[in-house]
């Protein structure tokens, strides 16, 4: 019992100098995402330099080309709050990535199923033995793989190209792939244009955009977390009030034409429920049977626990209810 004792006395003396420099951190690291508008309007205003700025410390943004990379980023501790997809960060948690999900920046239609300008492909059972690009570990992934077995396909009856979004719209236009699972704003360029069509869409196969954040800085830096929070509550707040600015600036961050950037926010993009609720985590338990078909998580890995430990109900109550 002694030695137990002294262990974790030894254990406590090596974790304080961790913990510490945890809670006196003087970088807060980012994600900001074109499908994340209020990230871009964060970014473009400086909000969160000018708040923390007094405490000395400074924030660091980092580009994420899509939900993949922002989880690989929260997995690799390279920043501390990332965006991405409700599903991709059900799979990226069951599968050991210590995130949680306090708040919800969107309610998105940013993707779909398309094919180019005057495809023969007409229905998603026309997808069969064909070539279809997609950004694995994202939510147009999962996405198409969802859509495949809604006519009794899976994953094995495609050829999936691992494209990253950007080169997944270049390899359709280009005719490599005959279909790509697309995110916005890339999918409404390629419609816009060079003429790419929706093949498949369904609102409810697309999942919320989460914003996660490592376990570790929820745990020892919670009053940071609600900054931010309250930073990304003040950007949508803004983004309701100034649809055509925010689509100006998203415009700009990802060099789309207005028109483009105008579809995706005023049509695509639903702001009006940032509250993790029952509401997201029903969602992801039915999209959550998908993980375990396609063998993406371990078998027997008990995803409605996982979901519970992921979609944070109450943490941003308050910030939330303050800033509304």
């Amino acid at each position: 019992m002694k030695r137990r004792t002294a262990l974790k006395a030894a254990a406590a003396v090596l974790a304080a100098p961790a913990l510490a420099r945890a809670a006196d951190a003087k970088e807060l690291r980012l994600d900001y995402a074109y499908y994340s508008p209020s990230s871009l309007v964060l970014r473009r205003f400086g909000w969160l330099e000018e708040d923390f700025k007094r405490d000395g410390v400074n924030v660091k943004w980092v580009l994420s080309a899509g939900s993949n990379r922002a989880l690989e980023y929260l997995n690799s501790n390279s920043i501390d709050i990332g965006s991405g997809a409700g599903l991709a960060a059900l799979l990226a948690k069951a599968n050991g990535n210590p995130i949680r999900t306090p708040y919800i920046f969107s309610r998105p239609e940013w993707t779909a199923l398309v094919v180019p300008k005057g495809s023969p492909i007409k229905s998603l059972a026309d997808l069969k033995g064909r070539k279809v690009a997609a950004t694995k570990g994202t939510d147009p992934y999962l996405f198409l793989l969802r859509a495949l077995h809604s006519v009794g396909l899976k994953r094995s009856d495609i050829e999936h190209v691992a494209l990253q979004h950007a080169d997944g719209r270049t390899a359709l236009e280009q005719g490599r792939v005959d279909a790509w699972a697309g995110l916005d704003p890339l999918m409404a360029a390629s419609e816009l244009d060079a003429g790419s069509t929706l093949l498949y869409r369904n609102v409810a196969f697309n999942t919320y955009g989460f914003l996660n954040v490592r376990e570790d800085v929820l745990a020892q830096r919670p009053n940071d977390v609600k900054r931010v929070i309250a930073a990304y509550e003040r950007a949508r707040l803004w983004i309701l009030a100034n649809q055509s600015e925010a689509a100006k600036i998203l415009s700009d961050e990802a060099k789309v034409s207005l028109q483009v950037a105008l579809l995706q926010i005023k049509l695509r993009t639903d702001f009006s429920n940032p509250q993790p609720s029952a509401e997201h985590v029903k969602a992801l338990q039915a999209a959550a049977p998908i993980l375990l078909d396609e063998q993406l998580v371990k078998p027997g890995t008990d995803l409605n626990r996982t979901i519970t430990e992921l979609v944070d109900t109450r943490f941003a109550t308050g910030v939330i209810q303050r800033a509304a």
